[in-house]
Protein backbone atom coordinates (compact mmCIF):
# COMPACT_ATOMS: atom_id res chain seq x y z
CA UNK A 1 0.00 0.00 0.00
CA UNK A 2 1.44 3.57 -0.71
CA UNK A 3 2.45 5.21 2.04
CA UNK A 4 1.74 8.73 1.68
CA UNK A 5 -1.67 7.94 2.65
CA UNK A 6 -0.34 7.99 6.42
CA UNK A 7 0.64 11.50 5.52
CA UNK A 8 -2.35 12.74 4.51
CA UNK A 9 -3.45 16.71 6.04
CA UNK A 10 -7.29 15.32 5.51
CA UNK A 11 -9.17 12.37 6.45
CA UNK A 12 -10.29 11.01 3.10
CA UNK A 13 -13.84 8.40 2.98
CA UNK A 14 -15.11 6.19 -0.05
CA UNK A 15 -17.39 7.89 -1.82
CA UNK A 16 -18.63 8.01 -5.15
CA UNK A 17 -19.70 11.25 -6.87
CA UNK A 18 -19.48 12.61 -10.58
CA UNK A 19 -16.65 14.55 -11.52
CA UNK A 20 -15.55 16.18 -14.59
CA UNK A 21 -11.68 16.48 -15.31
CA UNK A 22 -10.12 18.97 -18.06
CA UNK A 23 -6.44 18.68 -18.59
CA UNK A 24 -5.12 22.11 -18.73
CA UNK A 25 -4.03 23.33 -22.48
CA UNK A 26 -6.06 20.35 -24.02
CA UNK A 27 -9.91 20.66 -25.39
CA UNK A 28 -9.62 17.07 -23.79
CA UNK A 29 -12.18 16.41 -20.91
CA UNK A 30 -12.65 13.60 -18.82
CA UNK A 31 -16.08 12.43 -16.78
CA UNK A 32 -15.73 10.09 -14.46
CA UNK A 33 -16.38 8.85 -10.77
CA UNK A 34 -14.64 9.65 -7.38
CA UNK A 35 -13.08 6.65 -5.94
CA UNK A 36 -12.35 8.21 -3.04
CA UNK A 37 -12.33 12.27 -1.61
CA UNK A 38 -11.26 14.36 0.96
CA UNK A 39 -10.81 18.16 1.73
CA UNK A 40 -7.51 17.95 -0.13
CA UNK A 41 -8.25 15.97 -2.86
CA UNK A 42 -9.91 13.10 -4.66
CA UNK A 43 -8.70 9.73 -6.02
CA UNK A 44 -10.27 8.52 -9.63
CA UNK A 45 -9.87 5.64 -11.51
CA UNK A 46 -9.45 6.61 -15.41
CA UNK A 47 -8.49 5.12 -18.63
CA UNK A 48 -6.02 8.05 -19.23
CA UNK A 49 -2.73 8.92 -17.77
CA UNK A 50 -2.50 12.32 -17.26
CA UNK A 51 0.88 12.45 -16.19
CA UNK A 52 2.48 13.55 -12.73
CA UNK A 53 2.49 17.06 -11.82
CA UNK A 54 -0.05 17.62 -14.95
CA UNK A 55 -2.64 20.65 -14.20
CA UNK A 56 -6.16 20.22 -14.34
CA UNK A 57 -9.74 21.82 -14.16
CA UNK A 58 -11.95 19.92 -12.03
CA UNK A 59 -15.84 20.00 -11.54
CA UNK A 60 -17.46 18.16 -8.25
CA UNK A 61 -20.76 17.25 -8.04
CA UNK A 62 -21.22 16.54 -4.28
CA UNK A 63 -24.54 15.19 -3.44
CA UNK A 64 -25.49 16.99 -0.33
CA UNK A 65 -28.56 18.96 -1.49
CA UNK A 66 -29.00 21.38 -4.34
CA UNK A 67 -26.02 23.32 -3.99
CA UNK A 68 -23.69 23.74 -7.34
CA UNK A 69 -21.00 21.98 -8.47
CA UNK A 70 -17.79 23.10 -7.26
CA UNK A 71 -15.19 24.21 -9.56
CA UNK A 72 -11.19 24.29 -8.35
CA UNK A 73 -8.05 23.65 -10.32
CA UNK A 74 -6.32 20.74 -9.36
CA UNK A 75 -2.52 18.80 -9.53
CA UNK A 76 -2.05 15.05 -10.50
CA UNK A 77 0.08 14.04 -7.53
CA UNK A 78 0.28 10.07 -8.38
CA UNK A 79 -0.30 7.56 -10.60
CA UNK A 80 -0.60 4.24 -10.55
CA UNK A 81 -0.91 2.16 -14.05
CA UNK A 82 -3.29 -1.10 -13.22
CA UNK A 83 -3.94 -4.02 -15.72
CA UNK A 84 -7.88 -4.46 -16.44
CA UNK A 85 -9.32 -8.05 -17.29
CA UNK A 86 -9.26 -6.95 -21.37
CA UNK A 87 -6.27 -7.80 -22.73
CA UNK A 88 -3.46 -5.30 -22.80
CA UNK A 89 -5.99 -2.08 -21.53
CA UNK A 90 -4.94 -0.57 -18.65
CA UNK A 91 -6.50 2.48 -15.79
CA UNK A 92 -4.76 4.99 -14.09
CA UNK A 93 -5.40 5.36 -10.24
CA UNK A 94 -4.96 8.82 -10.43
CA UNK A 95 -4.38 11.32 -7.15
CA UNK A 96 -5.35 14.66 -7.79
CA UNK A 97 -4.35 17.36 -5.08
CA UNK A 98 -7.18 20.36 -5.23
CA UNK A 99 -5.80 23.80 -5.81
CA UNK A 100 -7.27 26.93 -5.41
CA UNK A 101 -10.47 25.58 -3.82
CA UNK A 102 -12.83 28.23 -1.93
CA UNK A 103 -12.98 27.69 1.25
CA UNK A 104 -16.79 27.14 1.50
CA UNK A 105 -16.11 24.43 -1.02
CA UNK A 106 -13.67 22.50 1.39
CA UNK A 107 -15.85 22.79 4.31
CA UNK A 108 -18.70 21.20 2.00
CA UNK A 109 -16.45 18.05 1.20
CA UNK A 110 -14.95 17.96 4.99
CA UNK A 111 -18.55 17.69 6.35
CA UNK A 112 -19.47 14.87 4.05
CA UNK A 113 -16.15 13.30 5.06
CA UNK A 114 -16.88 13.51 8.51
CA UNK A 115 -20.77 12.09 7.92
CA UNK A 116 -19.45 9.14 6.44
CA UNK A 117 -16.40 8.52 8.55
CA UNK A 118 -19.11 8.96 11.64
CA UNK A 119 -21.35 6.46 9.80
CA UNK A 120 -19.01 3.39 9.52
CA UNK A 121 -17.38 4.13 12.52
CA UNK A 122 -20.97 3.57 14.35
CA UNK A 123 -21.44 0.18 12.00
CA UNK A 124 -18.78 -0.97 13.61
Amino acid sequence: MWDGINRRKFPRANYKCLITIKKRLTSKTISTQTENIGAGGICVLIKDDLGLFQGVDLEVFIEDGSRPPMKCGGTVVWVVKKTTAKKGAYVYDTGIEFIDMRPEDRDRISEVVEEILKSQRRSK
